[in-house]
Order: structure tokens, then sequence, then C-alpha cells
């Protein structure tokens, strides 16, 4: 299909493309993986289309002067893979989408897009990252958890460039995994499950859970987080945080994965996502 007649600007500078969406229907476009299948359908549109894809000041995995991390919003999929030094993260990139989506596909267009079974925010969750928005007005660091909003949308303004995402230091001894339910033929996630957890002293000490493929939007499981902390990590006491998963969610049914079945295998995979970041 043909997508409605736009006008197209390709900013030379982060400051002439905040520039260009200041106003009227704006839509940026980096790897173009999402927004054009869905100008070509028709089921969205804009006035400008605004082409950052040549930003390279928005590309790059940076550690921080606190032990933190930043990635640009131009970091595709494919630079994560090869720069990360978090095996698992690597390991979980590498299974998203095929060659060109992992080489065209950024950081930036899978956090801004916010689909409901896109599995970067759900890692990205686990992790502890926050948005950096930029405007004309200025710039703010918004945390992750709570900024996806609903099913393709997220807390940014209409005017705001998401620039990076940004966190900081992971706990020591921390550790991470993800696993997965996938529809084979479209490799989004059913479920798709990110643990990070940490211990002191014989009990688990920090726990972040992040879920995809549920609920309208990737989530952290507060409640599985709450049930580990202070537990011993057991396979008991694991199994026992992961009923928590879909807490508080209205669990998605479609024809992939009814109510049901969602609701339990994000029970199973939360359990063994939680496993394996302990090692098991």
């Amino acid at each position: 299909m043909i997508p409605a007649a736009f006008d197209y600007k390709r900013p030379a500078s982060v400051d002439d493309a905040l520039k260009a969406i200041s106003g009227g229907d704006a839509k940026v476009i980096a790897g173009g993986q999402s927004l054009l299948p869905l100008l070509k359908m028709r089921l969205a549109s804009a006035d400008t289309l605004v082409d950052i894809g040549r930003l390279s000041d928005l590309r790059g995995m940076r550690e921080q002067a606190d032990g933190g991390y930043e990635i640009g919003a131009l970091t595709t999929y494919a630079d994560i893979i090869a720069g990360t030094k978090l095996s698992w993260v690597a390991e979980a990139v590498e299974a998203i989408g095929d060659v060109q989506v992992r080489n065209r596909g950024t950081v930036g267009g899978s956090i801004s897009h916010c689909d409901p079974a896109s599995d970067l925010p759900a890692i990205a969750l686990a992790l502890d990252y926050s948005a950096v928005l930029r405007s004309v007005r200025g710039e703010r660091v918004v945390p992750l958890d709570g900024f996806f909003e609903g099913a393709f949308q997220t807390g940014a303004a209409p005017d705001e460039l998401l620039i990076a995402i940004r966190r900081g230091p992971l706990p020591d001894g921390a550790q991470g995994a993800y696993r997965q339910l996938e529809q084979p033929a479209s490799c989004y996630s059913i479920v798709g499950i990110a643990a990070v957890v940490a211990s002191s002293g014989g009990s688990i000490s920090h726990a972040r859970i992040g879920i995809t493929g549920v609920g309208e939007v990737p989530y952290r499981a507060k409640a599985v987080e709450d049930a580990l902390v202070g537990s011993d990590g057991s396979p008991a006491a694991v199994s026992a945080a992961a009923d928590h998963a879909a807490d508080g969610q209205t669990v998605n049914s479609d024809i992939h994965a009814d109510r049901d079945y969602r609701s339990h295998m994000a029970v199973v995979y939360t359990r063994r996502a939680i496993e394996a970041a302990l090692g098991r």
C-alpha cells in the first residue's frame, strides 16, 4: 500500500530536529521498522516526517562517571549485540526480529513506539533505565517505569525527542536473564520476561522484573519483586513470587493466546527467567 502524502525533512543536527517537531503534526523516523508499515497501511499519518537517522550524536553506548550506562536513541539492536558487556542482554537482543530489524531497528524507536509485545522495553525496565527527553523547552529524565502509558502511547510530549536511555550502576553481583514464548511467524513475544537479581548474605537483595506481551504495555512486575527481595531464592520462593507475574494487569487475549493461557505462561516464564538469572 501507499501512504498518504507527507512533507519530509532531514535535519542536520539535534537542535534542527527539535525545531522541526516543535509544531504541527510531525512524526520522527529513524530505522523505520515500525513507522513505515503503519504509514503504508494508513494506520498512522503525518503532515511531516522528520528523519533523524543520520544524527550521529544520538548513536552509541557510553559508560557514565557514576558507573551507570547510557545508550543513544539511534543505537541499533546490532550495535547492542556487538557492544554490550552484559552477555544475557546480547543473547536476548540477538533473538529480536530478523537481521534487517536488528540492523535497522533502534533503541529509541522501540522505546518510543511502545508496542505491547516489544522485547527491548522489558529488558530496559529490568535494568532500571530512564528516558532522556529533549525539546526546545529543555531536557528531562523520566523513569521508564510509568513512561509506557498505553499501547503505542508514552509519556513523551509531542514536541519531545527521545535522545537516549540512561541508568545508574547495577548492584554488586547483579545477574540477569531473558526468557520468552514467542509467536513463531512474527517473533513477537506472547510472553517475555526480563529478570535482574542480586543476592547478599544468603538472601535476595535486589530484584527487577520487566514483562512484555502480557498486558497493554510492558511493565515492571512489582509484586514479584517484593516477594523475591528478602527471600532465600529457593525454588519454592521463586515459584511463589512468580505466581504474581500478572497481578494488576488486564491480560491480553488474541488469536495466539487466550487470557488464561497467557496468564499461566507469564508465571511459567517469570519463574524460568528468575531461575536463569540466579544461575540455575
